[in-house]
């Protein structure tokens, strides 16, 4: 008998531990409102404070809209575009020379110094040199983003790239496989597990960045209304507001891409080894 999944004992436990996390949530929540009210600290508000102020902003629209207001219909959209354009564009740029310097070992000899000078240099030191060189705008907000967000995806392709056994090579070669479909069926399989574990580190690089760039070249999007604006001002329940919000952005995006790592990685070894419900018993 063959293509039993797992026992439902796994599925308990893993249900288990998704509610065990939760109700940490909820004891953490429940903690923050009491030391937050024992204080009396104005800048320290308490949950409860920061969900009326969140809902008063965000969530007091009509009914046809989702109940969203005006502001975050128009801040919102702009930030996650953002994120998502910048953090999809050095992905791809991460992945495709990762790939050619991780295969080329003549070209990996060239340029790693010059990687490894650029990747030390705080991407936020870099915001003036791209509001000279872009003016304020779009494009530097997508290129602080890059920026920041490349090195992560490229460095774990290289290392993904480098790791293909010599055997593997051969044997493709001796099958008559191409380069080009070398990278495609022996390279990138063999690499994709590195290059999640990429995707994942320059995903939550992109939050901070996105933020990075609406405070210093924006006129909209969460981080400029919520926390530039809401500083500005000295609203302080928005503002933490803005970082819950951020807080639930980045959870709700790297819970997207494990998914879509699931999927991508069903058939890999190290995804079912990382994934016990995709294995298989034989009997």
């Amino acid at each position: 008998m063959s293509g039993v999944r797992s026992a439902p004992g796994t599925r308990v436990r893993a249900l288990a531990a998704r509610s065990l996390g939760w109700w940490a949530i909820v004891v953490i929540v429940a903690c923050w409102e009491a030391v937050t009210r024992a204080a009396g600290n104005p800048f320290a508000p308490p949950p409860s404070r920061i969900a009326e102020r969140m809902r008063e902003l965000w969530f007091s629209g009509p009914a046809d809209r989702l109940w969203l207001t005006d502001a975050a219909i128009d801040n919102v959209p702009p930030s996650v575009g953002r994120l998502l354009a910048g953090w999809a564009l050095a992905s791809i740029v991460g992945i495709v020379v990762g790939l050619a310097i991780g295969r080329i070992r003549v070209l990996g000899e060239l340029v790693e110094p010059v990687l490894h000078f650029a990747r030390a240099i705080p991407p936020t030191a870099l915001a003036p040199v791209w509001i000279v060189l872009f003016d304020l705008g779009l494009q530097t907000q997508l290129v602080t983003i890059m920026f920041g967000v490349v090195w992560p995806v490229l460095l774990n392709t290289v290392d993904g790239a480098r790791s293909v056994e010599a055997v593997q090579s051969d044997t493709a070669r001796v099958y008559g496989l191409g380069p080009l479909q070398r990278v495609v069926y022996l390279v990138i399989p063999s690499a994709a597990p590195k290059i999640f574990a990429g995707l994942r580190i320059s995903l939550g690089l992109a939050v901070i960045l996105m933020v990075v760039s609406e405070m210093t070249g924006s006129v909209d999007g969460i981080a400029f209304s919520l926390l530039l604006d809401a500083q500005r001002s000295y609203d302080i329940p928005a503002m933490w507001g803005g970082i819950c919000v951020l807080g639930a952005l980045g959870y709700l995006l790297a819970l997207a891409l494990d998914r879509c790592e699931r999927r991508a990685m069903a058939r890999h070894p190290a995804g079912k080894a990382a994934n016990p419900r995709l294995e298989t018993t034989h009997v």
